[in-house]
């Protein structure tokens, strides 16, 4: 087999094993599930944990769409179509076994990838569409008034309780509803129509300051 081939395999492999077993699982472990020697893992990878890395390039960089950010900033299009848009192509593309349980093994461990996704989806997702809410509702810009945690802590409300169908459905194996694009959408359309009415009362109230 290839040198290519072989990386190629060891990498599938690893994406289904620290899915299955978490980032407990040994990559002697992996290699015995291959059928290959120990050292053939470490001749294509030197640690561990740059193995995890590569699964971290493949399995959440690979899926992350670069139309995701500049679509929640297209003024074009009211602020609930644009969060319906990318919410629909976000739960098409990660919901998925693999992806939804090694993002929760990874936080229960140090080897920073929910961190680092996390962050992503706050630089690209969440502050931009915070600035967004604000606009769309003629309230002060981030120019006169900083973004605050709360205003943050809204979208990520609305963020984890998509989320949460996936949590349900691979890591606690319980029914999701059968319709996921219905459901996404009811949660925006009760989050628009919320946010509405909280979010001028929140800049009123608030004075946190910048977002942290």
């Amino acid at each position: 087999m290839r040198a290519a081939d072989r990386e190629r395999l060891i990498v599938d492999e690893a994406i289904r094993f620290f899915a299955e077993r978490g980032f407990e699982g040994q990559t002697r472990e992996l290699a015995k599930r291959m059928g290959i020697a120990h050292s053939v893992i470490y001749r294509h990878f030197p640690s561990k944990e740059a193995l995890i890395e590569r699964v971290y390039q493949e399995v959440y960089l690979s899926r992350w769409s670069q139309d995701w950010g500049p679509l929640i900033r297209d003024r074009s299009h009211p602020l609930k179509a644009r969060l319906t848009g990318f919410y629909l192509d976000y739960v098409a593309r990660v919901f998925e076994y693999n992806w939804v349980r090694i993002f929760v093994f990874s936080g229960m461990k140090s080897f920073g990838i929910t961190g680092r996704y996390l962050d992503l989806v706050r630089r690209e997702i969440i502050e931009p569409a915070a600035i967004e809410l604000r606009h769309e509702l003629h309230l002060p810009d981030t120019a006169t008034r900083p973004l605050g945690s709360r205003e943050a802590e809204m979208f990520w409300g609305l963020h984890g309780r998509i989320f949460y169908l996936a949590i349900r459905k691979f890591i606690y194996e319980t029914p999701v509803p059968s319709d996921l694009e219905q459901t996404v959408r009811d949660a925006i359309d009760l989050f628009m129509d919320g946010a509405r009415l909280a979010l001028p009362r929140l800049l009123h109230d608030d004075q946190a300051g910048p977002l942290r």
